[in-house]
């Protein structure tokens, strides 16, 4: 398919299905399986009727695969038009214009929030921001590069961090 690449989503009940990723063109790049099944493995208790945010949402597979898990609900945020495009295509080839959503602001809470950005611009910034929209109790999972390493996050406390190559997945508890 010209201008994309294609991505399984690993688990749940759309676990094998083929999704559709951006070609890469400098503001997306789609996180591994390998890295994608580790982050469910954890969180997969948690995510029963929650509420999910993906941001920097590039595909969608993580709040797919949160939706494939039996999430209530996702929110995919990412300010690419070639990505809010995909995500929306990837929605209606699972059927799930019911519990997804593309937004270009954030005004809800959410359970869990993905926080993957590019690794040549982490935005820790922006992700700091995104903290403000995680209920307590609620799970903050950040994919970034070696360097620089994020920040100690305010009101977050860290409970994992594994590294896979090039990616380190930190997760994260709003406290």
């Amino acid at each position: 398919m010209r201008g994309k690449t294609q991505l399984r989503i690993a688990t749940g009940k759309f676990g094998g299905r083929i999704i559709n990723s951006p070609r890469n063109h400098g503001t997306t790049q789609p996180m591994g399986e390998r890295e994608r099944l580790a982050i469910f493995n954890r969180i997969r208790s948690s995510l029963k009727d929650a509420t999910v945010l993906d941001a920097f949402a590039g595909s969608g597979a993580l709040g797919l695969t949160a939706l494939s898990e039996n999430a209530k609900s996702a929110d995919f945020l990412d300010n690419d038009a070639k990505a809010q495009k995909t995500i929306n295509e990837n929605i209606a080839k699972l059927g799930l214009q019911q519990q997804a959503r593309v937004i270009k602001r954030l005004t809800a809470q959410y359970d869990v929030i993905f926080a993957d950005p590019p690794y040549d611009k982490p935005q820790y910034a922006k992700i700091e921001k995104l903290i403000d929209h995680l209920r307590p109790g609620g799970w903050l999972i950040l994919s970034h590069p070696g360097t620089p390493e994020p920040p100690a996050f305010l009101g977050l406390a860290m409970v994992s961090n594994r590294s896979y190559a090039s990616a380190h997945i930190k997760i994260y508890q709003k406290i």
